[in-house]
């Protein structure tokens, strides 16, 4: 099916699904305490509002504009980082550690990167949240900081092992369990929290309806907009209940754009109508379950704003629909400030200050944070941004802190976070959670579920793609211990091995990751596997959308995710220790429609 007319149906699929769920949605639905999209037991509490106020108002300029900011910083220790991080601080920010950047800047948060040498162990983030929370409260108007992370889980995970890792968004939708989906959030909230991190960049409550999109697609819930808006507000319920800040992402709607916003400016062509009926829902249900944040997309939106400038600098629809339509009063946060999508219109210097008379409050990873900082404090004595429209953010970024009680305890308890972090409990929930996920998308000839007892020879092969978190996998050899572990003999093997070694073996499984339209060398892997006349069971590990680009496989299956915990899931489906119970949260246009999964 070509392209655009798979784009048109998968529109059209989704509009239908929302119109039907919103009947449903007014036939009534009772309520009990243990539902998900119920309220959950606040775990936070109320800001004293006057007290609140009167800080603000005590602040110098410069402290009330460095609480706007939310920086990265390099290094594991926030006053003692390896000598390679203390001179990246000094190249980009004048300081060689991250409590002096604090200290110097008077920030309101910092974001944790692996890459930034942040998120070595359990142990190691801790000790860091609490030496920045020491600089912070010290210095300054001793606010303490708002550390944040972008933890998705799947396939966006900064924090991995032995911390608790779960399925993604898009698994997570196959699951179609918002009590999972709020569980998954609780356990990941709680781990981070106690590593001192209170504020998530999750869920994702973009609704996936291109299946050529290239930075949303599995971190997605799906394609129907009300079983996303499910899912995300139980996720915000499973995150603030466990005292961590949730972030509903990315505003107005990043799910049908064919442009990757770090690289790029993207164009949504959707209508107003459109973006009511199947980009609001999931935004509003985040907004109703009371999120702390949201968090706007470097996209051109022209139905929503015909002035060409990207939602993040977008007065219409920052303040005019998310403010106004949508009544969020809580925090909006950019996306990060050094994407290209928010930066090819205007130069670094403009792009703080118009984010904050578009109605943002919190300015994420600006590429020259002392530019930036010395932007905002030149808009406001020149008159073009005012002190109060300052205070304004600023006292939205107190209230959040407020409720998450960082201003009674900003510490992490560094001696508990091995029994809170990684827990066999927590383990297990994950764990219980996937196992519903895994999806059977085909089987004819009755392949599956593989006869363990018999111990059958297997070859494991494909794609290995590297862990988001650099600590689990590879995926192909998870795959082959797993099931060797429920009594297969199954060996991994490169694809450049692969087909030589299969004949003689009971089947091949083979993983794809993320395979393009046309000729490609997993398609090639595929056809010459299939090609042996030995039975290929086809293992899509990220994007489900990968059966309708190979060869058909005597069984199809996708995981949406790569981590250890899927493949273990995958496993026990491929030899029927656990019956697959996973739906398709997308249709695959020309294979399989929303909602198709076998079972045995």
């Amino acid at each position: 099916m070509p392209y655009h007319a798979s784009r048109r149906a998968l529109l059209a699929a989704a509009a239908m699904a929302a119109a039907t769920a919103a009947g449903a949605s007014a036939a009534g639905h009772r309520r009990t305490p243990d539902d998900p999209r119920s309220p959950a037991p606040p775990a936070d509490r109320r800001p004293d509002a006057g007290r609140l106020r009167a800080l603000v108002a005590s602040m110098g300029l410069p402290e009330l504009v460095g609480q706007l900011f939310v920086s990265r910083a390099y290094g594991h220790s926030a006053t003692d980082p390896d000598p390679a991080d203390a001179e990246l601080n000094q190249a980009q920010f004048g300081v060689c550690t991250a409590a002096e950047l604090v200290a110097r800047y008077h920030l309101g948060g910092i974001i944790y990167f692996a890459w930034a040498h942040n998120t070595r162990s359990p142990a190691q983030i801790a000790a860091l949240s609490n030496g920045l929370q020491r600089a912070a409260t010290g210095s300054g108007a001793r606010i303490p900081l708002l550390l944040s992370v972008d933890q998705e889980h799947g396939a966006v995970a900064r924090i991995g092992r032995p911390a608790t890792l779960f399925p993604g968004a898009m698994a997570l939708g196959a699951g179609g369990s918002p009590e999972d989906a709020r569980r998954a959030a609780r356990v990941a909230g709680e781990e981070l929290a106690a590593l001192g991190v209170r504020q998530d960049y999750a869920p994702v409550a973009d609704v996936n309806v291109n299946p050529a999109n290239p930075v949303i697609g599995v971190r997605s819930f799906g394609s129907d907009p009300r079983a996303v808006a499910e899912l995300v507000a139980a996720q915000v319920r499973g995150y603030q209940a466990a005292g961590v800040a949730a972030t509903a992402k990315h505003f107005p709607g990043h799910g049908d754009t064919e442009t990757d916003s770090h690289v790029g400016l993207p164009v949504m062509r959707h209508s107003r109508a459109q973006w009511e009926e199947l980009d609001e829902p999931p935004f509003r249900a985040a907004v109703e379950a009371g999120a702390d944040v949201v968090m706007t997309a470097h996209i051109v939106f022209p139905a929503l704003d015909p002035s060409g400038d990207p939602a993040t600098l977008s007065r219409p629809i920052v303040t005019g629909i998310l403010r106004e339509r949508l009544g969020f009063r809580g925090v909006v946060v950019t996306d990060a400030l050094d994407m290209a999508g928010v930066r090819q219109k205007y130069g670094d210097d403009r792009v703080p200050v118009l984010a904050l008379k578009a109605g943002c409050d919190q300015l994420l990873n600006a590429p020259d944070l002392g530019l930036a900082h010395r932007s905002v404090l030149a808009a406001v004595a020149s008159g073009e941004l005012t002190r109060e429209r300052v205070e304004e953010s600023v006292l939205r970024i107190l209230e959040v802190k407020a409720r998450r009680g960082l201003f009674e305890d900003p510490y992490a308890d560094e001696a508990l976070v091995d029994a809170l972090v990684g827990t066999p409990e927590h383990l297990a929930v994950a764990d219980a959670v996937t196992a519903g996920t895994t999806t059977l998308l085909a089987n004819p000839r009755g392949l599956l579920p593989l006869d363990a007892s018999a111990g059958p020879r297997l070859l494991v092969t494909g794609a290995d793609p590297a862990s988001p978190s650099g600590t689990t996998g590879p995926p192909a050899s998870v795959l082959a211990r797993e099931l060797t572990a429920l009594g297969c003999q199954a060996q991994a093997l490169p694809p450049e091995r692969a087909v030589a070694a299969a004949p003689g073996r009971a089947a091949v499984v083979v993983c794809t990751y993320n395979v393009p339209e046309g000729e490609s060398p997993q398609r090639t892997l595929v056809a010459d596997l299939v090609a042996t006349g030995v039975p290929v069971v086809l293992v899509a590990l990220r994007n489900p959308y990968d059966p309708a680009r190979l060869p058909a496989c005597a069984a199809e299956v996708a995981t949406y995710t790569w981590a250890d915990v899927e493949m273990r899931a995958a496993a026990r489906v491929l030899t029927g220790a656990r019956r697959p119970s996973g739906r398709l949260p997308v249709p695959v246009p020309g294979r399989y429609p929303l909602g198709h999964g076998l079972a045995y």
